[in-house]
């Protein structure tokens, strides 16, 4: 990023939207100087300024949550920047993990977020196996099993769309779904992974 380009305001300030990478949800905003901006370019952490504390605010420096950076964005006007990072913990000072948490018209968190979620779900479960949890029932019948289930749930799908039968095809395509993710975590391919697979693929290319 070409620092000239930013509009600082009179304070030398230009305010940042922090969003996580993999599911596209608004964590925070924050300010950044010039400083800020080239810590977090040269160090790949998330880097503001605390107009309270008149002082460079390196996210996660006492709580441990740090924000590993994985681009910079500058908007139209030059006025706005974006940081997508990877959170390590809440981004929120009270341990939620987004500041935007209080709701003013609720609606439905973005498929990005759920699939994090439930994807994250996975992965506990499989390191703790508890009694009772369908996913540690599946890992102990082994790979084979749930392969079985993805194509028993791939052929729901194709029936449910055969049968134009919209709800229905949406609560098949949700089963394969998690079977999709459960097999990715068996197998140790992450979302992040995932998403530069597709990225690299629909990202529109120079003619």
């Amino acid at each position: 990023m070409d620092l000239s380009q930013v509009r600082f305001d009179e304070g030398g300030l230009v305010p940042v939207v922090v969003q996580d990478a993999r599911t596209g949800e608004v964590l925070t905003l924050a300010y950044a100087n010039r400083e800020a901006l080239e810590e977090t370019l040269r160090t790949k952490r998330s880097t503001f300024y605390s107009r309270s504390r008149k002082a460079l605010w390196r996210k996660g420096e006492t709580s441990g949550h740090v924000q590993e950076v994985v681009e910079v964005l500058l908007d139209c006007d030059g006025d706005a920047v974006v940081y997508r990072v990877l959170p390590q913990g809440p981004a929120c000072h009270t341990g939620e993990r987004s500041c935007f948490h209080r709701a003013l018209l609720p609606g439905n968190p973005p498929l990005g977020f759920v699939l994090a979620q439930v994807y994250a779900t996975i992965e506990e479960r499989l390191k703790t196996l508890p009694e009772g949890s369908y996913v540690a029932r599946l890992h102990r019948e082994g790979l084979d099993r749930i392969l079985k289930k993805i194509g028993e749930e791939a052929g729901e799908v194709m029936i449910a769309a055969k049968n134009h039968n919209p709800e229905e095809l949406r609560h098949e395509a949700a089963d394969l779904l998690f079977h999709l993710l459960l097999v990715l975590a068996e197998e140790g391919v992450g979302l992040e992974a995932l998403a530069e697979t597709l990225w690299a693929r629909h990202r529109p290319r120079p003619v």
